[in-house]
């Protein structure tokens, strides 16, 4: 069962159930995204949208040890080693026409951002625990002075 925004908002105590649903009514008018009218209709931060976006997208993709993937070795080119730890983001392989890539659930919306400006094809994510992850990059895209335990939280910046 899928989580929605709204609902997730409330429950963390960002919307009251009334904003949540004066949004939705907003929203049945206007079709736009339920975020963008819960930010405009009642100040609710970017960070917090994204925060709650994450956990849902967390909710409905996959959870995979990218060690135990099958990684075509043709797409690891699409990016470079500081991108790979920057953004914390793998690619693994083409499923059809897309190209699925592992993160962390703490880096979702900044991953998809960066493939969004970076990727070519049209991609999709899924989920790793941060250790797992950063075995697979060192593995992968090693990078000196880089472990796996750094790819736990946000705002790694790499030189």
């Amino acid at each position: 069962m899928t989580v929605r925004l709204g609902d997730l908002l409330v429950r963390k105590g960002v919307l009251t159930e009334a904003q949540r649903l004066k949004v939705v009514e907003y929203q049945q008018s206007m079709a736009r995204p339920f975020g963008e009218l819960a930010e405009r209709l009642f100040g609710v931060k970017p960070a917090e949208i994204e925060e709650a976006w994450a956990e849902q997208y967390a909710g409905l993709t996959r959870h995979v040890d990218p060690l135990a993937e099958d990684i075509d070795p043709e797409v690891l080119p699409l990016i470079d080693r500081r991108q790979a730890w920057q953004f914390r983001f793998l690619p693994l392989r083409f499923d059809g026409q897309e190209l699925m890539a592992c993160t962390t659930r703490e880096n979702l919306a900044r991953a998809l951002k960066f493939a969004g400006w970076r990727v070519v094809d049209p991609c999709f994510l899924v989920v790793a625990e941060p250790e797992a992850l950063g075995r697979a990059l060192m593995k992968f895209y090693p990078l000196g002075g880089m472990s796996p335990e750094m790819v736990r939280g946000r705002g790694l910046e790499v030189a």
